[in-house]
């Protein structure tokens, strides 16, 4: 009987407390303080960031109005990116539970880029919001080349 109390309260805790972050992330708010602690590293989001800027060609004015909504949109996207560590990295009781997890998640990064493909639309033109997202790959991959470069020359 304590036992099935045991489990009934972890599964409470557990679906109250994910139910409250899911809210943040839906609403595009800004994530918690506990989010905000695992951002990235300051100097490779200015690597980053330089590097988009100088793929984008951005005016002035572009430059003023995009920067802040596009600190916005990576934020968002850290905040589900943490969100999805945490589920592939607990193990839950039901398997089906982690699944549904994984997918209800995935559906939030596709809603936040949706949001924000419109946010940029409403500061940049088609050609320069489609390059952004090239360069992004393009920098996530020049980035894995580097660090697999250096695990080779490091002897790992």
């Amino acid at each position: 009987m304590n036992r099935l109390f045991g489990y009934i309260l972890f599964l409470l805790v557990f679906a109250i407390g994910n139910h409250n972050v899911v809210a943040q992330v839906n609403s595009f708010r800004r994530p918690s303080s506990a989010v905000k602690a695992k951002t990235r590293n300051p100097k490779l989001q200015a690597v980053r960031d330089k590097f988009i800027g100088q793929q984008l060609a951005l005016t002035s004015d572009e430059s003023r109005k995009f920067w802040p909504v596009y600190r916005r949109y990576q934020q968002d996207l850290m905040a589900v990116t943490i969100l999805k560590r945490q589920n592939n990295s607990s193990s839950t009781a039901n398997g089906m539970d982690q699944i549904n997890r994984e997918l209800e998640l995935d559906n939030q990064m596709v809603e936040i880029r949706k949001h924000y493909r419109d946010e940029f639309l409403k500061i940049l033109p088609p050609e320069k919001v489609s390059t952004l997202y090239k360069s992004e790959v393009e920098f996530r991959n020049e980035l894995i080349k580097q660090f697999s470069e250096r695990s080779i020359r490091a002897g790992n």
